[in-house]
């Protein structure tokens, strides 16, 4: 099991009060673009320092020949603003930079689950992967149950068990109780409920 810890400064700023613990753990375990921005970034940086240098190469009477500078200008002396070709890729490069400033504007999406805390300024949550094993192993615990399947789902946890009891109505009652109270315990902030699955063995 994984857990992550941050703290707020009490110099910062103060959560509004009608902003529900839930709302402020996802707003701040949302991650952040970092990967996209710095990829865009580089390219970016690689792209247009190749062509500056391919100009200045030029003027001084050199060529790295690395950007088909001449014929570049050529075509941009013969291409009029009427163009559709133009207009075309003028679109599409638009079209790009709006994607580009959607992804570093827009947050990514949580991996994680928050957990309930007694400070309010204190985030604390749970990595989906640990939080489906502790009640993978709990559910494995019942008496009973063979193997079990754990799925988070956006407004239910699935607990799929394989079992070979020709009774099961009392184990799956067995496991969604020790699943409900293992969740209880951990404090996390499951939307939705749990829902226990029945599979024999073989099937």
């Amino acid at each position: 099991m994984t857990t992550t810890l941050q703290e707020r400064s009490p110099s910062g700023p103060v959560a509004s009060v009608r902003e529900t613990p839930r709302r402020r753990a996802a707003r701040v375990l949302r991650p952040a673009r970092t990967p996209a921005g710095v990829a865009v970034a580089l390219t970016m940086s690689a792209g247009f320092s190749l062509v500056a240098a391919e100009v200045l190469a030029t003027l001084t009477g050199g060529g790295l020949d690395l950007v088909p500078v001449d014929a570049t200008v050529a075509m941009a002396a013969g291409t009029s603003w009427s163009d559709p070709a133009l207009m075309l890729g003028a679109m599409g490069v638009a079209a790009v930079g709006v994607v580009l400033l959607g992804l570093a504007l827009v947050p990514g999406r949580c991996r994680m689950v928050a957990l309930e805390t007694a400070d309010a300024r204190i985030v604390m949550a749970i990595t989906r992967t640990g939080l489906r094993r502790t009640l993978k192993s709990v559910a494995e615990d019942v008496d009973g149950v063979r193997s079990v399947r754990v799925r988070l789902r956006r407004r239910l946890i699935e607990v799929t068990v394989v079992s070979e009891a020709e009774r099961s109505g009392e184990m799956l009652r067995r496991t969604g109780a020790a699943v409900g109270e293992r969740l209880n315990g951990l404090g996390a902030m499951c939307a939705g409920e749990v829902v226990v699955r029945l599979r024999r063995k073989g099937l």
